[in-house]
């Protein structure tokens, strides 16, 4: 019996399913033969979303500032987030940033563009010699603090606001991107939800082809020959999802009222893609996923000073939009064409985390009454 309990499937996955339901612990099932391609893959993401909620735990966050203009989505509970996900947050004065800026030394910063001249597209004005290559000087010394600063508080993840930048020359724009192809979660606005969201996503992705960027719904185009939506944001979208070499230009940006930002400009690859949204609803976390289909510009874009990807979300635009609004979703996203919606319900699983799905095969009838039995769900479950 020993031997069938452990060894063969028919009666000890059985016996082990009961008893995994008869203590309520939420678990992945995957069945199939062992060598078959999808058992494996189906394994291989569970693995992966298990490296990632072990990332989380005991991570910081640094949280440069506050949330932007009282927005109350990109806030939260962040004891419940430290309870439930693991991860802490730790609130710093810009200032704070400021003097580990200030200390930068010329070899670093020399360094650090020298990466930039050798990575990038660089404009003529920001090269030696340039009428803004002070600029350049100035982007590599905020790169340079803003690691050190991570790096000495062994961050994983971190914000930044607009509104906040007292002794910043500019707005971290290039130092965010270079950082979050490192490996680091942000979140704009103070965000620190979707911070941890992006650096959770990058773990789950290690080693895959495609990329993980904070993104943001930038702006809608309705049309008749198809609705689409172009996701940017002012500066901070990561190079890990470029089709080509960037290019590294320095733009004018009247929100933060600072020096111009440099920014790495460039087109996101094509293909199927997601996009995932964290947000506080009070008495839990909920993830709202929404799978794309991100296709080239229908023409160039040499007026959009940012970093872009363009796509068709699934199942159409006018679904998508209406259920992510009845959901709650954030404006603010983590965006991937490495992670699927298989690692995200498996992270939400293991994580406690309401999951909903947004897809081909969404109705927004339908979307909404799955939330009205959710929210009886939670509500019956006792889920603090």
């Amino acid at each position: 019996m020993n031997f069938m309990n452990l060894n063969q499937a028919a009666h000890g996955d059985r016996e082990f399913g009961f008893i995994g339901s008869r203590l309520r612990l939420n678990r992945k099932v995957v069945v199939g033969h062992w060598q078959d391609g999808d058992v494996q893959a189906s394994i291989g993401a569970w693995t992966r979303v298990a490296c990632a909620w072990a990332d989380w735990q005991g991570a910081k966050i640094a949280r440069f500032g506050d949330n932007m203009r009282e927005v109350a989505v990109t806030e939260g509970d962040k004891v419940e987030a430290q309870i439930q996900l693991g991860y802490d947050v730790y609130g710093y004065g810009v200032g704070d940033l400021v003097t580990v800026v200030n200390e930068a030394s010329n070899a670093e910063i020399q360094d650090m563009m020298a990466a930039y001249l050798y990575e990038y597209d660089v404009v003529p004005d920001l090269q030696p010699g340039g009428q803004r290559h002070d600029s350049l000087i100035e982007g590599a010394r905020i790169e340079v603090g803003l690691r050190n600063f991570l790096e000495a508080g062994n961050f994983k993840a971190f914000t930044t606001t607009f509104e906040d930048l007292h002794g910043l020359a500019q707005l971290p724009g290039l130092a965010v991107q270079r950082l979050m192809r490192d490996g680091y979660g942000f979140g704009a606005e103070g965000d620190w939800k979707t911070s941890a969201l992006v650096r959770a996503m990058k773990v789950m992705s290690a080693g895959l082809k495609g990329g993980v960027s904070f993104m943001e719904d930038y702006t809608y185009h309705f049309s008749s020959t198809g609705d689409k939506v172009l996701g940017a944001h002012m500066l901070e979208i990561c190079e890990s999802i470029a089709s080509s070499k960037p290019r590294l230009e320095i733009l004018p940006l009247s929100i933060g009222g600072k020096a111009d930002p440099l920014r790495l400009i460039f087109d996101a690859n094509t293909g199927p893609a997601i996009g995932a949204s964290i947000v506080d609803m009070g008495r839990r976390f909920r993830i709202v996923a929404n799978i794309m289909d991100v296709v080239p510009t229908d023409e160039p874009l040499p007026n959009l000073p940012v970093a872009r990807a363009l796509w068709l979300p699934r199942p159409n635009l006018k679904v998508a939009a209406a259920a992510w609004i009845h959901a709650g979703g954030a404006h603010h996203t983590s965006f991937s064409y490495a992670v699927t919606a298989e690692h995200l319900r498996d992270f939400a699983e293991i994580a406690g985390i309401e999951f909903l799905l947004i897809d081909e095969h969404t109705c927004v009838e339908e979307f909404k009454q799955d939330l009205r039995w959710n929210d009886l769900y939670y509500r019956m479950a006792n889920v603090p």
